[in-house]
């Protein structure tokens, strides 16, 4: 397996922990039985780290399918290289590193590291159409 896929992976797993982190959290404000309820009735809004959480969860799984995509491209193309690695590396890094920090509210920088996440996303896309 190249070390593209192997990065692939482990998006996935943050993805699995961002989705994990976000129902305990908002199972902590509703209660385990309203989680497990067909949950019909009204909602309190989530707390403000729960929302956050929320929506850096949504953004993730805007660009993850591209990514994945797109370093599935690569594989089955024989097109990884220095651009793919460095552009995998680049997405992953910069996708565990805006987790926190959009948690916790951080502004500027949190943009600042989403957009380098989106420098290797388009790493690895430009590597697959230069191919």
């Amino acid at each position: 397996m190249t070390t593209e896929l192997t990065i692939l992976a482990w998006t996935l797993v943050l993805a699995l922990v961002q989705i994990l982190l976000t129902a305990q959290m908002r199972t902590q404000e509703t209660g385990l039985s309203y989680s497990m309820s067909a949950r019909d009735g009204e909602t309190p809004p989530p707390r403000p780290i729960t929302a956050r959480l929320q929506r850096a969860q949504r953004n993730l799984f805007e660009t993850l399918p591209l990514f994945a995509a797109a370093v599935l491209i690569a594989d089955a193309a024989a097109a990884e290289g220095a651009l793919t690695l460095w552009g995998c590396w680049l997405y992953l890094v910069a996708r565990v590193v805006y987790l926190p920090l959009y948690a916790f509210g951080v502004p500027v920088l949190r943009s600042l590291v989403w957009a380098v996440s989106l420098v290797g996303l388009v790493m690895v896309i430009a590597a697959v159409l230069t191919n």
